[in-house]
């Protein structure tokens, strides 16, 4: 009973991005403003998407589900930045770190399972037109979004579970501002190698193999490109891709780049900075600018945007 009321009371400290009051009210300002940036301009994109039937595509069926998974991402992880940068409890509950790090890995692995049917969908409108409706029915859009998501908690809910197993030796001072599995596996002072190889073998399946994936569609959508041989044909099949392209740059390269290399101390002279600055990326920037990078190449979603705004205007 002693133990079971310890570990429910267990509290870990996140240390956060700077000990400097002045770096702190920095902090906290640009990350409110990023999380309301966020926010609002991922709710308005799922409005526009269901307000404008011609919208109601699988593309934007994918991409609604993108704005939910970006949503949901900075939901679990920015609230409690802007709680622990000026309050002087640094301090985060058990359950409140599992659920952190629950919800944040399983947007993380949606996320790279939505982008790879996303590639699919535009293999499919480029490279298979008259054909397009019929492999991309209603049918394996739903299919497609029921695996990202059921697939990205199964995978969560293992890495939180095998991350929680570790001893911490009482050293429950986290040198980071979020429960992420990379910070936790350096504070362990028990052997981490199970969790690596864990964090490896899923990596190596979801986001390797969605990224060869990708590789592989967009090889046959440049082939097919190539053979167009009008310029503007040509430049619409590139504007369809681009956006889609810059957001897989973004989260895959900064997701890997935390994740698929080794953790471990005796790895690596851990400084904090670098693990610090990478989640960042993939936690609060790609989220807030996804929207954008979606609505500002397509014509449909800004003039849906300009008609409810001109029609709020006349009356």
């Amino acid at each position: 009973m002693e133990q079971l009321n310890q570990t429910t009371s267990l509290r870990f400290i996140l240390l956060g991005l700077s000990t400097d009051p002045f770096l702190q009210v920095v902090f906290f300002f640009i990350f409110l403003i990023m999380y309301i940036i966020t926010i609002s301009g991922n709710l308005l994109f799922i409005i526009i998407v269901r307000i404008n039937p011609s919208l109601h595509s699988p593309m934007f069926f994918f991409l609604t589900n993108l704005s939910m998974i970006d949503i949901i991402f900075s939901s679990s992880i920015v609230p409690v930045i802007l709680m622990n940068t000026l309050s002087k409890d640094k301090s985060i509950s058990l359950l409140g770190c599992v659920t952190q790090m629950l919800f944040s890995l399983a947007m993380g692995a949606t996320e790279i399972l939505i982008l790879a049917f996303m590639a699919y969908d535009r293999f499919a409108a480029i490279c298979r037109p008259l054909h397009y409706n019929t492999i991309m029915n209603k049918k394996l859009c739903f299919f497609s979004a029921a695996v990202s998501w059921n697939v990205g908690f199964m995978n969560s809910t293992l890495q939180v579970i095998l991350t929680f197993q570790l001893p911490f030796c009482n050293s429950f001072n986290t040198n980071h501002y979020f429960c992420e599995v990379p910070a936790f596996i350096r504070m362990s002072c028990g052997d981490t190698f199970p969790n690596e190889l864990s964090i490896y073998i899923t990596g190596t399946i979801l986001a390797i193999g969605c990224f060869y994936l990708i590789l592989i569609s967009y090889i046959h959508i440049i082939s097919e490109v190539l053979k167009i041989i009008s310029s503007e044909g040509r430049q619409k099949s590139i504007s369809t891709c681009a956006s889609h392209l810059t957001v897989v740059t973004l989260f895959f390269g900064t997701l890997m780049v935390m994740y698929l290399r080794p953790h471990s101390k005796k790895y690596t002279n851990y400084s904090g900075n670098p693990d610090k600055i990478v989640p960042i990326l993939y936690t609060t920037v790609t989220p807030m600018l996804n929207p954008f990078i979606y609505s500002i190449r397509n014509k449909d979603v800004k003039n849906t945007l300009f008609n409810q705004l001109n029609r709020k205007k006349r009356y």
